[in-house]
């Protein structure tokens, strides 16, 4: 049987600079066609704002005719979507241009173009990543916890087995489609706010797909939770007092021979590690935008939380930016601990290792490590609201090392239209603080 009579429906979809899939529907009948050559799309998809609109001014859209490019699928082939009513598929694609040159605009190129100055290097990235999200009732007009006996508003619930037992229906589901999906989803924990749990995607010695396994991973929970009558959100902060949600990245790096580079065969680490580490710190602050990329992700750094604000690292420090896990000397690693859960993947992986490869080249040295409360001691910090995010991340001297030309203005104009979007609307609270008050 051809692998186009196992679906009913076909969805192509290529990865925007929000870490959004945009794409067409066809005919399951088209499937062998389009794996085999593709399919044309707008190169300007991959750069459209979170609400879907072209980026005003852009020369991918009206100065040059919105010219289509070439949307190549990925060597995952058709990745099966078990919570849909009919057997449907998802063919990942990525943007080229006619002659078959990946548009470095494509956040997943945009990843494998860093991926390559590893390869030059013969180091191979092994990455893992732990991603935190909401189960919520979105049936009124603000998200609450789902109805169940387990979730008290008032209270956290860290580490829950009963929070685990109450959701072992979705989460059963979620294993089944991870398993389905070649997404080597292992550890699931209650985390800090109602309804909210953390899933551990396994480590692995292959960066791209890493990215890809958190980017349809967070589809799955999406689907899945809607057809369990939830909603799931990623979101940075839904909740004012409650905890937010993070996408932390876990890393080291194999030499030619399977070595672990990072193990000295100390607890400290290697000095190529420690090299790492100071690319990490300085290419922190500019990169801020894009490990919190929406409005709503700066209401999660705040102080005496498990989201850092200060650049800092430190020896099984949760409350560093950067930090060293404890365990064997062989599985030596960096966790970084930034971004949030509204990210893109491909973007975060490619400027945490793109940060960290500017170390190395450079044998940068880091600061101290901090040991005990690290909001205490940080004495540099992050930018701490949007449009300082997006100051700093133009004025960045790395990341134009790691990112082409075209990435940085595409995702520099989308932030700025879209915080522009944000401060035009009049909202309820200033109804009620001003209205009849000045």
């Amino acid at each position: 049987m051809s692998q186009s009579n196992q679906y009913v429906n076909l969805i192509v979809g290529v990865c925007d600079i929000n870490g959004l899939l945009r794409g067409k529907r066809l005919a399951a009948a088209s499937l062998e066609k389009v794996l085999k050559e593709g399919i044309r799309m707008p190169t300007s998809s991959c750069s459209v704002d979170i609400w879907g609109n072209d980026i005003e001014g852009s020369p991918l859209v009206m100065a040059s005719g919105d010219q289509d490019g070439v949307c190549l699928a990925t060597s995952r082939g058709a990745v099966p979507l078990d919570w849909s009513d009919r057997p449907t598929a998802l063919i990942p694609v990525t943007m080229h241009d006619n002659s078959g040159v990946p548009y470095l605009g494509d956040p997943r190129n945009a990843l494998a173009e860093v991926l390559s100055k590893y390869t030059e290097l013969g180091l191979t990235p092994v990455v893992a990543t732990e991603l935190e999200f909401y189960l919520v009732d979105n049936s009124g007009p603000r998200p609450t916890p789902p109805n169940s006996r387990q979730l008290d508003f008032s209270q956290n619930d860290v580490l829950s087995l009963d929070a685990i037992a109450d959701n072992s229906k979705f989460l059963d589901a979620l294993y089944d489609s991870c398993m389905l999906q070649n997404i080597p989803a292992d550890a699931v924990i209650s985390e800090g706010g109602a309804g909210q749990f953390e899933v551990n995607l396994d480590h692995q010695d292959d960066a791209l797909k890493a990215a890809d396994d958190a980017l349809y991973f967070k589809r799955a929970v999406k689907g899945i939770a809607q057809k369990h009558g939830m909603a799931a959100t990623f979101m940075a902060k839904p909740y004012t007092n409650r905890a937010g949600n993070g996408f932390h990245m876990h890393f080291s790096l194999l030499d030619q021979d399977g070595n672990n580079v990072f193990d000295d065969g100390t607890e400290g680490g290697s000095d190529l590690m420690k090299s790492a580490i100071a690319g990490l710190l300085a290419s922190m602050e500019e990169s801020t935008l894009i490990f919190a990329p929406h409005y709503n992700s700066y209401r999660r750094f705040a102080e005496n939380t498990h989201a850092p604000t200060g650049i800092s690292w430190g020896y099984e420090n949760r409350t560093a930016a950067i930090r060293i896990p404890g365990g064997p000397h062989q599985a030596r690693r960096i966790e970084h601990r930034v971004a949030g859960g509204d990210t893109n993947p491909y973007l975060v992986l490619a400027a945490v290792l793109g940060g960290a490869l500017h170390g190395i080249k450079n044998k940068l040295s880091p600061m101290p490590p901090v040991f005990g409360n690290a909001f205490e001691q940080s004495e540099t910090f992050m930018p701490t609201n949007w449009q300082a995010a997006i100051d700093t991340f133009c004025e960045g001297k790395i990341l134009p090392t790691i990112f082409s030309d075209q990435m940085i203005e595409n995702f520099r104009s989308c932030k700025q239209q879209e915080l522009n979007g944000i401060f035009r609307q009049v909202t309820d609270r200033e109804f009620a603080s001003y209205l009849e008050t000045v």
